[in-house]
């Protein structure tokens, strides 16, 4: 493909329609009545011009407006799709329980088909990469060949580019004066004017064109920063759960932090001392007043090997409450949640017939026994604990998690009597003999609670590039939408006066401020081609 040169001398790259220097019309095909396109100032395009090489038909592709805005509503609704449901980092159970279980077929299908995981999975992370392909190419397929054709422009135009323009008018009578007033004026209404050989060049707001590019950049830095997210370590938000007196490594510092968690207070409102909420405690029961956990933090001292207990350092004591997070090294520590968990339960061995009974044993969750000796040749074995008792499809016994959420045994209850033992399944609520009647039963006594606080680890090392992109669509926004890129051309041309005027937009404006602009000459005022078209095709 060769490039185009124009009677002016100037070169154009192949495709151009308007010469960039003089815009002639090179494009035999161009209707001369029409007026001329002036978005891109008829400059070439990269995919209006090449379509041979697989490169050309992707640059192609991308470079297509229609192809940009289904990207993004397909990125919509998949967006939609992954909020019918939690997403799996606010669960608690594996997601092929979970889903299944709480929300049936729907959730099984929901699972599948990988929704669960919906905003970190390779066909989101494609769409969004595709929607910034898009945005890149779009924008240097116009913004290249524009700042091109605006750079280059002369003063002096070729005279098939003024009489198509949609303000153009002419002057017979010429007075030497009127081009200075004119300049004056246009200096007046802050124009930029180019003189040459006589002829005037007024223009203004050129960087209002750039408004929409600025726009795409800070989309592309925006769609990158959420892109960040998926990279370890640039964005965390984790659930941590810690027993009050136990201390957990936090998650995501590689075991380098520690937390412990040495006590969980909950206050509520008193309907005789806060005032204010006495008609919500009358209506809700109770109304939480704080939820506030005394944590310690540690650090890691030093390595440790596999298994070894880790050497730590006291870093700082916090009471975390919410909306009042612990900060450290980058992260940010919420008060969540909280729950109540079983920590015990205590069971007395009983003669079924005579209801004596024979000793107390208390099972710790966290650590069991699997033998409780009661003397006097009573014991009792625990065979099988299932934390979070369920029965499976084939009816057997099994746990949905290691949280004893609740929990269920098997016995086997040993009396000098009957060394063997009997053999007893003990639920909540629930109790099972498999070989028939038993002499003892597991008589339940009481259980031991302990409160378990919700946290929230979190991290954004993103925020500042989703910061920055926000901000730079704003720029980009209100620089294309409050300032017009206009421009004036007074000619002379065969003894007249040409007057030809162009803007991107907000011609009203352009008209009123031209009328200033001739005000105190004998020029008159250009004819608006378009207006008059419309009208003879009504009066048609």
């Amino acid at each position: 493909m060769k490039d185009v040169k124009c009677e002016c001398g100037h070169v154009n790259p192949h495709g151009t329609v308007l010469c960039e220097a003089c815009g002639k019309v090179l494009d035999e095909r161009e209707n001369k009545d029409e007026l001329l396109d002036m978005r891109y100032e008829g400059s070439a395009r990269r995919s209006q011009t090449y379509n041979k090489t697989i490169v050309d038909k992707i640059w192609n592709f991308f470079s297509s407006v229609k192809v940009g805005v289904w990207l993004i509503i397909i990125t919509l609704l998949a967006s939609i799709l992954g909020t019918i449901l939690p997403q799996k980092m606010y669960i608690n159970l594996p997601p092929d329980v979970y889903y299944e279980q709480e929300y049936g077929w729907f959730g099984k299908l929901y699972y599948q088909l990988g929704l669960h995981d919906l905003y970190g999975s390779w066909w989101y992370l494609l769409l969004i990469a595709m929607i910034g392909i898009s945005l890149v190419i779009c924008s240097l397929d116009r913004v290249v060949p524009l700042y091109k054709a605006l750079k280059a422009q002369r003063v002096t135009r070729n005279e098939g580019f003024l009489k198509r323009q949609r303000l153009f008018g002419t002057n017979h009578v010429i007075d030497a004066q009127d081009f200075d007033i004119v300049k004056k004026h246009l200096k007046e209404k802050h124009y930029h004017v180019r003189e040459e050989s006589g002829d005037l060049l007024a223009e203004k707001g050129r960087f209002s064109r750039w408004g929409p590019y600025v726009n795409h950049v800070g989309l592309i830095i925006f769609l990158f920063g959420g892109m960040l997210r998926f990279i370890p370590g640039m964005y965390v938000n984790e659930n941590l759960w810690v027993k009050e007196g136990e201390t957990t490594a936090v998650p995501e510092t590689g075991e380098t932090f520690y937390l412990q968690n040495n006590q969980f207070i909950l206050q509520h409102y008193d309907k005789n001392k806060d005032k204010a909420f006495e008609k919500a405690i009358e209506q809700a029961g109770e109304v939480v007043k704080n939820y506030q956990s005394n944590v310690v933090l540690y650090k890691r001292v030093g390595e440790s090997l596999p298994g070894e207990k880790p050497k730590l350092e006291k870093v700082t004591e916090y009471k975390v409450r919410v909306n009042h997070p612990l900060t450290f090294d980058g992260y940010s520590l919420f008060q969540s949640s909280f729950r109540s968990e079983l920590k015990a339960m205590t069971f007395m061995l009983t003669n079924k017939n005579t209801n004596q009974t024979f000793g107390e044993m208390k099972i710790n969750f966290e650590d069991p026994k699997e033998k409780y000796d009661l003397g006097n040749g009573y014991s009792v074995k625990i065979l099988n604990y299932f934390p979070d008792f369920e029965f499976d499809k084939n009816g057997d016994p099994s746990t949905k998690s290691r949280v004893p959420n609740n929990p269920a045994f098997i016995f086997q209850m040993i009396s000098p009597e009957n060394p063997d033992g009997e053999k007893s399944f003990v639920a909540i609520k629930q109790t099972i003999e498999p070989f028939g009647d038993n002499t003892y039963k597991m008589a339940f006594k009481g259980i031991e609670t302990k409160n378990v606080s919700g946290f929230i680890v979190r991290k954004d090392s993103t925020l500042w590039v989703i910061i920055l992109g926000g901000i730079l669509f704003m720029i980009g926004v209100i620089q294309g939408a409050y300032w017009n890129h206009r421009r004036i051309w007074v000619q002379n041309k065969n003894g007249q006066i040409w007057i030809a005027a162009h803007t991107n937009k907000n011609w009203y404006g352009l008209k009123r401020e031209i009328e200033k602009v001739i005000e105190d000459t004998k020029l008159n005022m250009p004819d608006d081609q378009l207006q008059s078209e419309q009208a003879d095709k009504g009066g048609v």
